[in-house]
This record gives structure tokens, C-alpha cells and sequence, in this order.
């Protein structure tokens, strides 16, 4: 997918701010810190459209991201944010869970995971709970360009099998500072919105038609 236009639209607090446009949405989740924004803006070639921090749990809401007029990023709360109280956790872990299990135009979530540690045992809740309530995951494996290349593979396997990640979820190696794994995230994400079904259905119509003329 070819980026011309993005732009961030609202941070919502409950469902009557989410978008009424019916564009499909990729949420984005994964522990504070473990660089959710900075894929954002490598994604659509923009240094700071997704602000990044290195304040814990800054992130309260669901950010919108407006991509095109194809999709919506979703940037949800880091989870893991030590410094919040247990009461917001708690606030936060319901809000997450009603978009997540709700939310009929999500249609992927990214499982951001830092590819230099194992996953934490809140990314292996979090996988779980996805893979329990069904929702679409494909695991994004950041900061691959902190570690040697020769390690990659074996720091994704860890990482696959500390999660216990099903074969068939899309795994992508990635690094914001190098644009690694961009290209084949794209790829994966045009799949699950249905990029280009529509034209490509357009277009059968009229081959059919030059064959039978043909005949």
C-alpha cells in the first residue's frame, strides 16, 4: 500500500468517539515502551505523527490514526504500566476488552513484542485472550536492529514459543530504524482488510466479456 495521506483523528475515550466511517481498523497492542508509535510512523514514512514517550502508560486512549481513506491504525494502552494504580489497570483492562470483543470494524490486531526478551507474562495474557476470543493476531517482533542479525531466528523462536503462538499467525520480524519487516507487514495487512478484492473483482466482469466477444 502505497501511504499518501495520514493523520491522526481523535483519542477516544468510549465508543461514542469511535469513527462512524466504517473503515476497517488494526489495533495496535503491546507492553509501554516496546515501540507501538514508532511502527506507526515508519509504516506511513512519518517521523512523529505517532508521538512517542518514555513516560510509561502516557497513552490512555484509543488513538486513531487515519491512513489514506483505506484503514484506521488503533493505538491501544500499553499494558504492563507499573506506575498506574491497579484501579486504572483495571478501568483500562475493561475499555480494551469491550473494543477488542466489540468492535465489528477490527479486523487485525498487531501483538507488538520486543524481539530482545522473552514475552512478558502480560503479552502471553494478552495472546491467549485474543486467541480465546478469536480475534485475528499477527505478532510484530520490534527492535530487531538492537541484536545481531545472526541471533534473529533464535530470538523469534523464543518469542513463539513463549507465547505459544499458533503456526498460522502471521510473524513478522521488524525494526522502526531500519524499515525492516515493513513491506511484508503491508503485505499482511492488505490481506485482512481486503485490499484490492474490489477491484480486482471489478475487473473480471469485463474480461469475461472480451473472451465472449472473442468467441
Amino acid at each position: 500500500m502505497k501511504v499518501n495521506q495520514a493523520e491522526f483523528i481523535i483519542s477516544a475515550v468510549g465508543p461514542s468517539q469511535y469513527p462512524v466511517d466504517a473503515l476497517p481498523e488494526l489495533a495496535l497492542a503491546g507492553r509501554s515502551n516496546v515501540g507501538k508509535s514508532s511502527l506507526i510512523n515508519r509504516m506511513i514514512n512519518r517521523k512523529n505523527l505517532a508521538r512517542t514517550s518514555s513516560k510509561p502508560g502516557k497513552t490512555q486512549q484509543l488513538n486513531y490514526y487515519r491512513i489514506n481513506q483505506d484503514l484506521y491504525f488503533v493505538d491501544l494502552p500499553g499494558y504492563g504500566y507499573a506506575q498506574v494504580s491497579k484501579t486504572e489497570r483495571e478501568k483500562w483492562g475493561k475499555f480494551i476488552e469491550a473494543y477488542l470483543r466489540g468492535r465489528e470494524e477490527l479486523k487485525l490486531v498487531l501483538q507488538i513484542i520486543d524481539l530482545r526478551h522473552p514475552p512478558s507474562k502480560d503479552d502471553q495474557a494478552m495472546y491467549n485472550w485474543l486467541k480465546h476470543n478469536g480475534v485475528p493476531v499477527c505478532i510484530v517482533s520490534t527492535k530487531a536492529d538492537k541484536i545481531p542479525k545472526s541471533k534473529w531466528q533464535k530470538h523469534a523462536k523464543i518469542v513463539r514459543e513463549t507465547l505459544g503462538a499458533d503456526k498460522n499467525d502471521p510473524f513478522i520480524l521488524f525494526s522502526s530504524e531500519l524499515g525492516l519487516g515493513k513491506d511484508e507487514l503491508w503485505s499482511v495487512i492488505e490481506q485482512y482488510i481486503g485490499y484490492g478484492v474490489a477491484d480486482e473483482t471489478a475487473g473480471e466482469p469485463a474480461a469475461e466479456a472480451l473472451t465472449d466477444a472473442g468467441e
